[in-house]
């Protein structure tokens, strides 16, 4: 056996105490009575968002902090009718009326203290959104491109005609060659 064995066998042993054959019997008779009355309102009032920061996502990993204020009010309302029985008559009468309201507003501030941080973000934003414009207008003039090239084109008048009518083939915009001077003769 190990040390925790003996250290809990001795543990056993002592705590047992003898018991003496001699002792005088014990009677006890009891008579509980037990009578309660009471009233409890328990009310709580919880806060979501307890000045928990601002957050903007911008793109898969870019979201940035910034200030808050949370406005929270609240109304916890009881109207209590409690019951009782009169002497002189049978059955459960309203003994009076009672009204318990309780009504608020939390207001909190929240406020980065290195602006830093987040003015480092935003710029990050920013090229994040000009990465996807530019992507989007690639994408846009590829797939105009290849429309055109493959002899198609959007319908005039239809609700989607703008997106192609600024893309033209380079050959469209190139000044007109001037024509071969004719030589006279001889050659």
């Amino acid at each position: 056996m190990d040390y925790k064995h003996y250290c809990y066998l001795a543990l056993c042993l002592f705590t047992v105490t003898p018991v003496l054959a001699d002792e005088p019997e014990v009677n006890n008779t009891s008579n509980p009575v037990a009578a309660a009355t009471g009233n409890v309102t328990n009310q709580a009032v919880q806060f979501q968002n307890n000045g928990a920061a601002s957050r903007q996502q911008y793109a898969p990993g870019v979201a940035c902090n910034g200030s808050t204020m949370t406005f929270s009010p609240f109304y916890m309302g009881n109207h209590a009718k409690p019951w009782s029985e009169k002497e002189d008559m049978e059955g459960l009468y309203p003994s009076s009326y009672q009204l318990n309201e309780n009504w608020g507003f939390q207001v909190n501030f929240m406020v980065p203290l290195d602006k830093s941080g987040y003015k480092l973000c935003k710029k990050i934003a920013k090229r994040q959104e000009e990465k996807l414009r530019l992507d989007y207008e690639l994408v846009r003039a590829l797939k105009c491109a290849e429309l055109q090239s493959k002899g198609f084109t959007l319908r005039p008048g239809s609700r989607v005609e703008h997106m192609c009518h600024d893309i033209v083939p380079i050959q469209s915009l190139l000044p007109p060659s001037p024509e071969p001077k004719k030589r006279g003769w001889p050659f």
